[in-house]
């Protein structure tokens, strides 16, 4: 790594110009910060652009913001978290444009039901975030008898309706990013990778990987535009897929449809039906650790409700749960980039009962792993949220005096390694 400051390589945790240039390691952590969040809005807002939805404000924080982390423009401390913060509420109209966006495009999104597995014949696999990429060659495929299959964060795809009207979107394959070369490799046809979240493929598939715009890959092939021909004639040449249809799933739980049951559900709290609601999800990883997601998850209590987003839900979702007001106790909120619902869910409940949002019986309990989820968590901070366990671990860019401003100042804690006495705890204080 090096000094955003002096360009300098780092020695430990510190910058071998220290004294030199002034730059001292908690300036230089929250630099880090910055220039994480900046790189996941700005992966949000290229979604969101490509949607017709644009903010000159947004994009004038954005250049702003990388000036402020150029060579001897910023040490202080208190401005840099401000910028931080700042990032944070940029992120949320960002996120506004995308939720906004995606619903114009591909209708309001509703509750449905997923086969997961795959049809006999040809198929396509669709990795990543981007719903445009997917809706270019759901049309491009249609009457060619070669099925499109999500597969990833894509799985939110099929509760818009605009794009489930496509017969041959034909159900969603495979789970969390960090399987792909196992799941990539049992998957005959070729595969379109549209963002990030792409492994390097190994040569025994290299040749069937598709990638879209900046993502590419050694070994893979870049469409050009949005002509998905190539792709189509991987397609026909390769194998066919066999009829091996794993489960069916229900996602859809995005934000407008779980604001449709508000009243329904501030009244199941008053009446004590629901006691607590915990949000888990966020990006997921391959480390040890991440298993305390899953345990949380399944020894929350029946009178509990669990929202997840993200590829964290591959941490959770293969659990019954049962349900609760007739609704799963589960309930899919979509996408990372579909991080803004939870904040309009919360934002409404506390509306509802007339309490500031750290005052709802709700918990978020948020793994992290890259740019997009730092980008969350400080839309998250910048709201003035507290009591947010991040984990399985603290982020390395964090020093620990950064850390203990944000635990000082928003309660930001570390997940544990015990759900049982954290879910206890949790409750308790409830």
């Amino acid at each position: 790594m090096f000094c955003n400051q002096c360009e300098q390589a780092y020695r430990g945790t510190g910058c071998v110009q220290l004294g030199v240039c002034g730059k001292d390691e908690d300036v230089q952590s929250l630099q880090e910060t910055l220039l994480y969040g900046l790189k996941g809005m700005s992966a949000y807002a290229h979604h969101a652009r490509r949607l017709g939805m644009t903010d000159e404000k947004v994009s004038a924080f954005i250049e702003e913001a990388l000036f402020a982390t150029m060579t001897n423009v910023n040490f202080d401390l208190q401005s840099m978290l401000e910028l931080v913060l700042e990032c944070g509420r940029q992120n949320l109209r960002v996120m506004e444009m995308l939720d906004e966006g995606h619903v114009r495009r591909f209708g309001k999104p509703s509750v449905t039901t997923v086969v997961e597995g795959t049809r006999a014949g040809p198929g396509i696999l669709v990795t990543g975030h981007d719903l445009v990429d997917l809706d270019d060659l759901l049309q491009q495929t249609a009457g060619t008898g070669i099925n499109v299959y999500t597969h990833g964060e894509m799985l939110p795809a099929h509760m818009y309706p605009g794009l489930r009207k496509h017969p041959h979107l034909a159900g969603h394959y495979g789970g969390a990013w960090q399987k792909q070369k196992r799941e990539f490799e049992a998957f005959s046809g070729p595969v379109v990778a549209t963002t990030n979240c792409i492994l390097t493929p190994p040569d025994s598939y290299k040749d069937r990987v598709f990638t879209t715009r900046v993502t590419a890959v050694p070994g893979g092939t870049r469409i050009r535009g949005n002509d998905f021909s190539p792709v189509i004639a991987a397609a026909r040449r390769c194998a066919p897929l066999p009829d091996a249809r794993v489960r069916e799933s229900t996602v859809g739980f995005h934000h407008s449809v779980i604001l449709d049951h508000a009243a329904t559900i501030v009244d199941a709290v008053k009446q004590g039906k629901i006691r607590h609601f915990f949000l888990i999800g966020g990006c997921d990883g391959a480390e040890p650790g991440r298993n305390y997601y899953s345990e949380f998850a399944r020894k929350a209590p029946p009178d509990t409700v669990i929202l997840t987003l993200g590829c964290g839900k591959y941490r959770i979702r293969e659990h019954d749960y049962g349900t609760v007001l007739g609704l799963p106790r589960l309930l899919d909120m979509g996408q990372c980039n579909d991080a803004y619902g939870a904040i309009q869910v919360a934002v409404a409940l506390s509306k509802a009962f007339n309490c500031p949002v750290n005052d709802l019986p709700l918990t978020l309990v948020v793994s992290w792993f890259e740019q997009k989820a730092v980008a969350v968590l400080l839309t998250l901070l910048a709201l003035g949220v507290r009591g947010i366990r991040i984990g399985p671990a603290a982020p390395a860019f964090i020093t620990p005096n950064v850390m203990r401003i944000l635990q000082e100042k928003y309660d930001l804690q570390l997940a544990g390694n015990d759900p049982d006495a954290d879910l206890k705890r949790i409750l308790e204080a409830a």
